[in-house]
């Protein structure tokens, strides 16, 4: 049983100057990602990973691909093998080579590649627990990219939770320290945690969190990762009333949220 949020390395990438106006979203486009503070903050986070005792893998931007930051999308890694994902939009495919690349040259990975023209996979709908793996069934994400999933990984139990509303699973439901899950307080997100709830194989703790975007947030290295203040104030305070165990550091994603980024999505973590 892998040891939840105990990391070594992160794989990142630079945000092309093509996120502004031709990145994917799902809302309807108002206010357009301002690339240099987009820069600024992707700066911080990386650095707080840094911070935090990981190795930064950092592939260059690609104007070609401009939701090629969003890295966690292309890949799965668990306990020395990566499955290599088909994205669920065909104009994000091409964003996999260079993390392939990177994962089997640089890293040195068993690298597994999902080939299946049927099967498609976003990592955003891919929570893991340490214990046992959730995928989002999304306008990403499909059955065969769950069932070649678990193929991949035969140690751990599959289980599927439908998301009809929302980009992916991780968008409102995400680990926020070993065995507690945050998750948003909209419909969606509950009627997820209620599927997890009882057809999981194991049981969590519930945090609730008031925004939907700020239940996205990561535990690394025994540091828990959440959304700014500024971004989510109510959140923010639900985070720091927990009073889990674990130090919390805060992270603002604010402009790469205007493209659906959030902050699990912007690092592979190994």
């Amino acid at each position: 049983m892998a040891a939840y949020g105990r990391y070594h390395t992160a794989v990142v990438r630079g945000i092309p100057k093509s996120v502004r106006y031709q990145a994917l979203t799902q809302a309807e486009q108002k206010d357009y990602v301002d690339v240099e503070k987009a820069r600024q903050e992707h700066e911080v986070y990386v650095q707080t990973l840094r911070d935090l005792g990981l190795r930064i893998v950092e592939i260059p931007a690609d104007e070609e691909h401009p939701d090629c930051p969003f890295v966690e999308d292309c890949a799965v890694v668990c306990n020395g093998t990566a499955l290599v994902t088909r994205p669920g939009h065909p104009s994000r495919r091409g964003e996999v080579h260079a993390v392939k690349k990177v994962l089997e040259d640089d890293l040195g990975l068993e690298v597994v590649h999902m080939v299946e023209d049927e099967a498609t996979m976003d990592g955003g709908d891919v929570l893991f627990t340490g214990k046992e793996f959730f995928v989002g069934l999304s306008n990403r994400t499909n059955e065969a990219g769950a069932r070649i999933l678990a193929e991949t990984f035969p140690d751990y139990s599959v289980t599927t939770i439908p998301v009809a509303r929302g980009l992916h699973l991780k968008c409102f439901c995400t680990m926020a320290a070993p065995d507690v899950m945050a998750v948003g307080e909209g419909p969606e997100a509950q009627k997820a945690w209620q599927e997890i709830r009882e057809r999981g194989e194991h049981k969590y703790s519930l945090l609730n969190i008031p925004d939907d975007g700020a239940a996205n947030c990561m535990f690394v290295n025994g540091t828990m990762i959440h959304a700014a203040a500024e971004q989510f104030p109510k959140s923010a305070k639900t985070f720091t009333a927990a009073h889990l165990k674990y130090p919390r550091v805060q992270v603002s994603n604010k402009e790469l949220a205007k493209v659906d980024g959030s902050l699990t999505c912007c690092s592979l973590l190994i």
